[in-house]
């Protein structure tokens, strides 16, 4: 036996035929996940800030790129599990994205816009770092659910220097090539008439809690100013967005994207929105191949642009 450091290239591939043993072809193109766990990306407010990075990669090109998609986990702006959409997430990464799971500061710790100024932070972390994890730092996406929808949209439609941003990273841009929201909180001033099973309107809503524990009644402007709709408008730079809702959504009323994606067609901008039969506020129906095949053709019609 000869025991060297082989390469890949180098080392002989057995040829030789076994009876009753069955040789299953492959072409090197197949893809798998590395999960780099508890990346930090920031300090804030005494807490350290993570991202959980989904690394694709494939057998016949070790150096190969991947667009980056950084995905922001709901939690109702409470205390993230940023683990668990990790299985679902790898179906989209095997696309052959890099996906960077955010942690943004919970309403407990911060009220809004604290979390859309962690979701830049990440972006700009990754636009530095991402290399290191074979990230295309010019082909970078923000996306996210629920809480994580509306940080998302926010996220990727704010410029630089706008009053609701604050950079830990000067001189890096947090610009996306485009947003990928799914079911997001993106209507604060939807009214309370529409089907749902959460009060979003009251103190102690997970709205009313982002901001400050306040309701509607109490605090329009501020419910007004961390609508998203409120601030798109034709004049609005705003890249292109993706939406996907359950059309049997308890949590938040389908009407919120409906008009997000009418407001964004109104003012000329480029929008989709699918509408996910029969599913509800999150689950396995948002990450099946058709709908990831969706996510990956509007990601790549954003790269064409």
């Amino acid at each position: 036996m000869k025991i060297k450091k082989w390469t890949y290239e180098e080392f002989p591939e057995f040829t030789e035929e076994v009876e009753g043993a069955e040789r299953i072809s492959t072409s090197g193109e197949e893809m798998g996940v590395r999960l780099h766990l508890d990346v930090e990306y920031a300090r804030k407010d005494g807490e350290i800030l993570h991202l959980q990075i989904l690394e694709p990669y494939c057998r016949k090109d070790a150096e190969r790129i991947y667009p980056c998609l950084l995905y922001v986990q709901g939690s109702a702006w409470f205390k993230q599990n940023v683990y668990a959409g990790i299985p679902l997430l790898t179906n989209l990464a095997k696309k052959g994205y890099v996906i960077a799971v955010v942690e943004y500061r919970h309403s407990g710790m911060a009220a809004f816009p604290a979390q859309i100024q962690d979701a830049r932070d990440a972006v700009r972390f990754m636009k530095i770092h991402g290399g290191e994890y074979h990230a295309d730092l010019e082909n970078v996406f923000v996306g996210g659910s629920s809480s994580g929808g509306h940080t998302a949209v926010f996220a990727g439609m704010l410029s630089e220097g706008d009053p609701l941003d604050a950079s830990s990273y000067p001189g890096v841009s947090a610009d996306v090539k485009g947003i990928l929201d799914y079911y997001g909180a993106v209507d604060f001033l939807l009214e309370d008439g529409y089907p749902s099973t959460e009060n979003h309107h009251q103190p102690d809503s997970p709205e009313g809690r982002l901001l400050g524990g306040t309701s509607w009644a109490e605090n329009p402007k501020g419910y007004e100013e961390a609508t998203a709709i409120t601030h798109i408008s034709e004049e609005t730079q705003i890249t292109p967005v993706l939406i996907f809702h359950g059309t049997k959504d308890r949590t938040l009323n389908i009407r919120q994207s409906i008009r997000l994606y009418e407001k964004l067609k109104v003012c000329k901008k480029d929008a989709m929105l699918y509408l996910i039969e029969g599913a509800d506020h999150g689950g396995a129906e948002f990450w099946t191949e058709e709908v990831c095949g969706r996510a990956d053709a509007f990601m790549k019609h954003c790269m064409e642009q």
